[in-house]
């Protein structure tokens, strides 16, 4: 079962508005976005940075709320090193 679910809109390069939501399941960070309130979610096997970057800024402030550890934060910024070494977090 999830442990929490992370959701956020942004828009894409080509002006399309999504809804992007993130599952925490054990160890494991699932994304999913749709672009309408009433399509189905769809799973996206391999998210770009930009969406692994909103995802820590919103880990780093349910922290503070006691929603996440920060050894959550940490394991994230490992991950995010492992996807795109080139993003220097």
């Amino acid at each position: 079962m999830a442990k929490a679910e992370i959701s956020w809109k942004r828009v894409t390069e080509d002006g399309e508005k999504l809804q992007v939501y993130v599952q925490h399941v054990s160890r494991e960070w699932r994304f999913y976005h749709r672009a309408k309130r009433f399509d189905s979610w769809q799973p996206v096997p391999e998210p770009p940075l930009e969406d692994w970057m909103e995802l820590l800024d919103a880990v780093q402030r349910l922290i503070t709320r006691r929603r996440y550890q920060p050894s959550d934060e940490e394991h994230l910024r490992r991950r995010i090193r492992e996807k795109f070494p080139q993003s220097g977090v």
